[in-house]
Parts: C-alpha cells; sequence; structure tokens
C-alpha cells in the first residue's frame, strides 16, 4: 500500500474533507448577496458536501465544482447526483479557472495558492459585482502553545488582521468574516477518528503510518478546540 492508498483508505466515505457547516455557506451566500441564478464554483470541493449545501440553497444556480483528485471528485459526482445538469464536477486545477462566476466559493484550499495570490488569480474568473468566500486558517488574539503546535506546518498562519492585510494586497476589499471553530472541527474529526478505530485493526505498517499521522493531528486539535480555527471570508475585487 502506497501513502496515497492509506490516505484514500483513510478519507474514503467521510463527509467532509475540512472543517465547516452548511450554516457556513448559508451565511456567506447572505453576505455576498448572491442572487438565485448565480453562477457558482466551488473549488476545491473534495467530496461535495459543500456543494450539496450550494445546490439546495440556490435552486436556480449553475455551480461548477473542482478537484485535483479524481477520487474525491467521484464522490462529490456521487452527492450531486440529485442535481446533475445544473452542477457539474470535474478534475481541475483550481489556479486555472476563467469563467465568469458570481460567487467562487473556497472552504479550506486557498492557502494552496496563497490568499494574495489565489485572489489575484481568480479576479479574472469573476463575472461583474461576483464576490469570493474562502476559509483560511487564523490564530486567536493571544494564541496558546497548542494552537502554534496545530499550525506548525502552515507558517503562514496569522491572526484575523493577517488575512485583511493579504486581502487587500491582492486589490480586494472584506465585506464579512466568519469564524469556523469548535463545532465544526468536531463534525470533520469525530467521523474522522471512527474511520481510523475501523480500520486499526487489520492495518499494515503504511495504512498504520496513516492512521498514525491522523491521530495525532486530532490530538492537536483536541488540546485546544477553542484556540484552532478558520476564518470564513467574504471578499469582492476593489
Amino acid at each position: 500500500m502506497t501513502p496515497d492508498d492509506g490516505f484514500f483508505a483513510l478519507h474514503r466515505d467521510l463527509p467532509r474533507e475540512g472543517p465547516g457547516q452548511a450554516e457556513d455557506v448559508h451565511w456567506a451566500l447572505y453576505a455576498a448577496a448572491v442572487p438565485e441564478d448565480a453562477r457558482i464554483a466551488d473549488l476545491a470541493c473534495g467530496p461535495g458536501a459543500d456543494t450539496r449545501t450550494l445546490a439546495k440553497a440556490r435552486p436556480k444556480a449553475r455551480i461548477e465544482a473542482v478537484d485535483r483528485v479524481a477520487h474525491f471528485v467521484e464522490a462529490a459526482r456521487a452527492a450531486t447526483a440529485p442535481w446533475a445538469g445544473r452542477v457539474t464536477v470535474r478534475v481541475g486545477d483550481m489556479a486555472q479557472v476563467s469563467d465568469p462566476y458570481d460567487l467562487i466559493w473556497c472552504a479550506g484550499g486557498l492557502y494552496f495558492l496563497g490568499v494574495t495570490e489565489g485572489l489575484r488569480l481568480w479576479r479574472k474568473a469573476l463575472a461583474p459585482g461576483g464576490h469570493v468566500a474562502f476559509s483560511e486558517p487564523c490564530l486567536p488574539p493571544r494564541p496558546s502553545d497548542a494552537a502554534r503546535a496545530f499550525w506548525a506546518d502552515y507558517p503562514a498562519v496569522t491572526g484575523i488582521g493577517g488575512i485583511r492585510e493579504r486581502v487587500a494586497a491582492a486589490g480586494y476589499r472584506v465585506l464579512g468574516e466568519r469564524m469556523v471553530i469548535g463545532a465544526a472541527w468536531r463534525d470533520y474529526y469525530e467521523p474522522m477518528a471512527r474511520r481510523v478505530a475501523l480500520l486499526r485493526p487489520d492495518a499494515g505498517p503504511a495504512l498504520a503510518a496513516v492512521l498514525d499521522s491522523a491521530e495525532a493531528e486530532i490530538a492537536r486539535w483536541r488540546a485546544a478546540p477553542d484556540d484552532i480555527a478558520y476564518a470564513l471570508m467574504v471578499v469582492a475585487p476593489e
């Protein structure tokens, strides 16, 4: 078993690939005043949890979901099958989108591009009056050592002020902010913990290493659940 095989064995059938809840999507749609017949992109869509919410919340919208991982694209297609025809899901690079969208939604994936760099790339893919909603790792005003340890692999992490600065550097303004914390992370990690327990008895060395890494990440979150958050930002070009 390769590390990729182990990753997909762990993540198969998990409802999400990152923290978040349906209410976060609804908040962003309201904050951005997204019209009923909007053109929406869900970038780094994972298995399609937010794509489903977008489809249900905007029943006249046309939605394109994109992920670079074929496994997640297959899962997202299955999750959005009731809306086939107005929801499309494809393998692709979120840095390469160009269609004019009224909303680009990206939950927990923009850090792969960088906030400033990604927003600059996406400007050409926004329709007039379009918005971007994204979530980004965010430290509290006085972060604990446990919170800093959780984000040790992401040295670019800042507080909300630093995120605002990166948004401004891209030529955008912030229209709304919401913290994704607590329950949204529990809803992500609890299914993962159950999956780890299910796989552990029969795990070979490669899978066991993946499970060990997942358990360590969950433990780091449990050490500081009130300090570990994403900031969900709704922004628009100046």
